[in-house]
């Protein structure tokens, strides 16, 4: 009995809370700019591998000799599944010209599992004059690395009747690593424009009544593994484009009488019609509503895109009246006003 008082009165009081609450949350979408800013002159993209597959795998018994062989072939056949995931990504967003994979380029010094040194300015230059394009991707290194874990087991097989049965057996669990570093080369500004090392696994089992018949159940682990690749190369493309996202701000809805028109205003979407009413308690001879007054304008002025404005009314808010939120909500919009600036640049030709 005290235990369900004690629940309703938890249940009580969060619903206290909730009507009580002097915010509302709203979220709109805004633009951000893509994490790897490619100059908005580069028409004509080149894709290098200087990846080489794994050789560090040893042989042991005659699961390693499969898990070892297959693992030469994985590692190449993954590096060039990423370049294939970039090279589709970059082509689909239709804002270069052309994108190159640069086949039969000089054997460069590769790293394994690490990113090698950066390439010389010179060969850089010479590879992007040689095939006609501005700047240069590279996939540094890509290597997959697999852990093997092994266990005797009763296992469930049918028997010749049909009918399943458990039997001693083995069980092998795969826990493969995909490991891939990019770098992005422009030699017109000698800068590299980036660089990004990234890690995902892919977790593969199988059982059976010996040690191969188990391994071979998990054979389909290496169209994963290919396909994960893809997805790293063409995640790693994604960061070339500006990311549409949602963003979350507070608004006010208690402290008057407008307050509370407002929130029905702007529950409807009639945000104009809410700041009319925030615009016209700015002169509260209450400072605490004054205060929220001013922090709604800046929320107005940020839905209808003017930051610079909302900046004006946050920082008012903070200072001129003590609305702590308004400090930190300036701190955002300057944060904002640079990530525009970086958008503007990015998208002007």
């Amino acid at each position: 009995m005290k235990n369900l008082v004690f629940k309703l009165l938890l249940i009580f009081t969060s619903f206290s809370i909730i009507a009580c609450s002097s915010t509302n949350r709203l979220t709109m979408g805004i633009t951000q700019p893509a994490q790897v800013s490619i100059p908005s002159d580069v028409a004509s993209i080149g894709i290098i591998n200087r990846s080489t597959a794994s050789e560090k795998n040893k042989i042991i018994d005659k699961i390693d000799k499969v898990l070892s062989l297959e693992g030469l072939n994985l590692d190449k056949e993954g590096a060039q599944n990423a370049i294939l995931g970039l090279t589709y990504e970059l082509e689909r967003g239709n804002r270069f010209e052309t994108v190159k994979i640069l086949e039969g380029q000089k054997d460069f010094e590769k790293g394994l599992g690490v990113f090698p040194s950066a390439l010389s300015w010179e060969i850089v230059d010479q590879i992007c004059k040689e095939n006609g394009v501005d700047i240069l991707f590279s996939l540094e290194f890509y290597d997959t690395d697999t852990a093997v874990d092994y266990e005797m087991t009763m296992v469930r097989v049918p028997n010749n009747l049909g009918i399943v049965a458990e039997v001693p057996g083995h069980r092998i669990k795969l826990n493969t690593v995909i490991k891939n570093g990019w770098r992005v080369y422009d030699p017109t500004s000698r800068i590299i424009v980036d660089e990004y090392i990234s890690n995902d696994q892919v977790y593969s089992k199988g059982e059976g009544i010996n040690p191969i018949k188990a391994f071979d159940a998990v054979m389909g682990r290496k169209e994963t593994v290919l396909d994960v690749s893809t997805n790293l190369g063409s995640n790693y493309a994604s960061y070339t484009k500006p990311e549409r996202i949602r963003i979350a701000r507070d608004y006010f809805v208690r402290g008057s009488s407008n307050f509370k028109i407002a929130k029905r205003r702007a529950q409807t979407g009639n945000w104009d019609g809410a700041a009319e009413l925030w615009n016209a308690e700015l002169n509260n001879s209450n400072l605490k509503v004054a205060g929220r007054a001013y922090y709604n304008m800046a929320i107005s002025n940020e839905i209808n895109g003017n930051l610079d404005k909302a900046i004006e009314f946050a920082s008012k808010a903070y200072a001129d009246y003590g609305n702590k939120e308004g400090l930190r909500y300036v701190n955002m919009l300057k944060r904002r006003v640079v990530n525009q600036q970086e958008l503007e640049r990015q998208l002007a030709k």
